[in-house]
């Protein structure tokens, strides 16, 4: 049987976890209730969402747990990056957006970026309780998933913190930034 291009090797697997507990006994203020040998009981038992989260690792991303849906029975990974995760910025809102350009084109689109790594864009609300957990993009902005109806018109939503508020704005879909990127949750 061929490995698929989405596994990780036993040695990538090994430093990522350690790499992701690191983390997670450092900031436990996002997850106080939580405890590591669970979520990596979860992580060991999927390995797809192992290679999410490297992917969320290798784009500058720094995921870590922010909460359990009790509902659901999943884990939340959130990027933790201060700041809009490098390897992710300069990149329009989605694949229509993307196509519709003329000139300028981004090399990919926040929308299809999320869907290769196996994660999802965070929502506004999502991205707000973020915020509750400590200060990000306090130099930059992240895209977030955009309502329908504003989709539709041609926009799509980002926000950032500023002067102690989180904003959200707008602008056209296809517009990219050095400074925009997006942030992904990831359910285990």
């Amino acid at each position: 049987m061929t490995e698929s291009k989405n596994d990780l090797t036993n040695e990538e697997q090994e430093t990522l976890l350690q790499t992701l507990s690191a983390r997670f006994e450092k900031n436990m203020h996002r997850h106080e209730t939580l405890e590591w040998k669970k979520v990596e009981a979860r992580l060991m038992a999927s390995p797809d969402k192992l290679w999410s989260l490297s992917e969320m690792e290798r784009t500058e991303g720094e995921p870590d747990v922010v909460g359990y849906d009790a509902e659901t029975e999943h884990f939340l990974f959130f990027d933790c990056s201060k700041e809009s995760p490098k390897g992710r910025r300069s990149i329009c809102y989605d694949r229509q957006a993307l196509e519709a350009r003329k000139k300028h084109k981004p090399e990919n689109s926040a929308m299809d970026m999320a869907a290769e790594m196996g994660i999802e864009m965070l929502t506004e609300e999502e991205y707000r309780a973020l915020q509750e957990l400590e200060k990000f993009d306090m130099k930059t902005s992240t895209w977030v998933k955009t309502p329908k109806d504003i989709r539709e018109r041609g926009g799509a939503i980002f926000c950032d913190y500023r002067y102690g508020h989180v904003f959200v704005y707008h602008n056209g879909a296809d517009s990219y930034y050095g400074s925009r990127g997006f942030r992904g949750v990831l359910r285990v």
